[in-house]
């Protein structure tokens, strides 16, 4: 019998871990970078070094957002910067369907691929500029109570 999850339970996995960590009240998101089946780096929503946490003092809300917190998309992307990691024909594991910004910068990154599990005021914009784009969106079925199910098997 084969035990092992999946590459993509795996790495949703992870994400869905890292969207623990999220210090914006309105949404927990989770996002991994995967170059050749290594994570290259992890993100989840929150405020920026320094700032306060929404979860301390509430979100600063501005036209129905919060202008507080970096996506984990784009706090992936920085790591990736910070420690010359190349994003160039990735993939981004993430916790919930990409807004508007974070699909250009995912595009202007060379990532090849998104893998997503929750729909999330998907942009048809977004949706229009993968496509043009070329790269490949996959909503994967993931429920994070199998991996503890799978976890708590003896």
């Amino acid at each position: 019998m084969n035990n092992r999850i999946s590459w993509d339970e795996y790495f949703m996995a992870q994400s869905h871990i890292l969207s623990l960590r999220s210090t914006c009240s309105r949404l927990n998101v989770g996002a991994t970078i995967v170059r050749d089946k290594r994570v290259i780096a992890g993100g989840y929503n929150g405020s920026i070094q320094g700032d306060e946490h929404c979860i301390d003092i509430g979100c600063k809300v501005v036209d129905g957002h919060c202008i507080r917190t970096i996506h984990a998309e784009i706090n992936a992307l920085l790591q990736c910067s910070k420690f010359g990691a190349s994003t160039q024909d990735a993939n981004i594991y993430v916790t919930h369907f990409p807004c508007l910004n974070c699909t250009k910068a995912i595009i202007q990154a060379g990532i090849k691929e998104i893998c997503y599990a929750n729909d999330y005021r998907n942009n048809d914009y977004a949706e229009e500029l993968l496509k043009k784009s070329g790269v490949t969106v996959r909503k994967i079925s993931y429920n994070p109570n199998d991996i503890v199910a799978h976890l708590l098997k003896e």
